[in-house]
């Protein structure tokens, strides 16, 4: 399993990277989580502009076998969806690179900081 060094993981299974405005990150969900549902053949997420709490759904990942939520990993609001998610395979392919799901303006720097770091994320599924 792929778990790069400069993410920051959610125990639910998202990761988010703060961009280099320093306000903005990107957000997917984890290679973990993309083998443990297996194929991905939709993403659907709520629309720009909407504002979310941390922990709070903004969408849901749809597998051949199952239907998961997506938990923003910090409160903030969206502000680009990726529109390569029309073909939702890009998840399976690469989740961390162009399987993005959604960027957003984050209302708290130090939240993004308080998550999880790639050692713990690896503890936390026993990896």
């Amino acid at each position: 399993m792929n778990f790069p060094d400069n993410l920051r993981y959610t125990k639910d299974h998202e990761w988010i990277l703060l961009l280099e405005d320093g306000a903005t990150a990107m957000i997917g969900i984890t290679d973990f989580a993309q083998s443990e549902l297996g194929d991905i053949v939709f993403v659907e997420t709520k629309s720009v502009g909407t504002t979310v709490k941390a922990h709070e759904v903004f969408g849901t990942v749809e597998a051949v076998k199952t239907v998961a939520d997506l938990f923003a990993p910090v409160a903030g609001e969206i502000v680009a969806v990726n529109e390569a998610l029309e073909s939702a395979e890009v998840v399976n392919r690469s989740p961390y690179d162009e399987g993005w799901i959604v960027k957003m303006k984050v209302a708290s720097v130090s939240e993004v900081e308080s998550l999880l770091s790639p050692a713990d994320y690896r503890a936390s599924i026993g990896e």
